[in-house]
């Protein structure tokens, strides 16, 4: 279109609190349908769409790491002294982490090794930078050109991330936040996210 689109990245819960203080966002991308429910609800946004259904992994740049039985052999290396999870109250993913490691028995457990960072963008960089040993990503980060570099293994007790969208009713480029949306649900687009392993 020859719109250009500027991007802001952090977490859904802290996204969420600058669009409540009143922060100058046109469109919104959750990593939840739980806050953009939230701005309906407040009158602060258009009708909330889902546009991603995501997955957790976990993630490692170390190959030694690689070719074990499953994510829990991992998590529980004596070799892996840290394991980043995204902020477990502000970002979905790292909810969905915390759940899986529940159901696993392992949250307890491994309670010492955890680093929070604020965001999944995050617990992939300090998984991708070795600040820590493993990191509870996104299947995206997985598939991305720094992901290739390492391995990474599913992680089928996290909840799906359903995550949803919406354009925000304060917005001053409604007609190009209107156009972005467009394609983000067009099946081009559809494509691009299929590629990143969302559904």
């Amino acid at each position: 279109t020859g719109i250009a689109v500027e991007a802001t990245y952090a977490s859904t819960g802290k996204l969420f609190g600058q669009i409540v203080n009143g922060a100058p966002y046109d469109v919104f991308f959750a990593a939840d349908e739980k806050r953009p429910n939230l701005l309906d609800k407040q009158g602060l946004c258009d009708k909330p769409f889902v546009y991603a259904r995501g997955q957790v992994v976990v993630w490692t740049a170390n190959k030694a790491l690689c070719g074990a039985a499953n994510w829990q052999t991992v998590v529980k290396n004596p070799e892996v002294k840290k394991i980043a999870i995204a902020n477990t109250e502000s970002a979905p993913y790292g909810t969905a982490a915390m759940i899986a490691l529940q159901k696993a028995g392992l949250w307890d457990t491994l309670k010492r090794k955890y680093v929070f960072p604020q965001s999944v963008a995050q617990s992939f960089q300090y998984a991708e930078t070795k600040s820590a040993d493993v990191g509870f990503c996104a299947y995206s980060s997985a598939l991305s050109d720094k992901g290739r570099k390492g391995c990474f293994y599913t992680v089928p007790e996290a909840p799906t991330t359903i995550q949803a969208a919406c354009i925000l009713k304060r917005t001053e480029n409604r007609s190009a936040a209107e156009r972005f949306v467009t394609f983000i649900r067009s099946p081009e687009a559809q494509k691009i996210k299929e590629k990143y392993g969302y559904r």
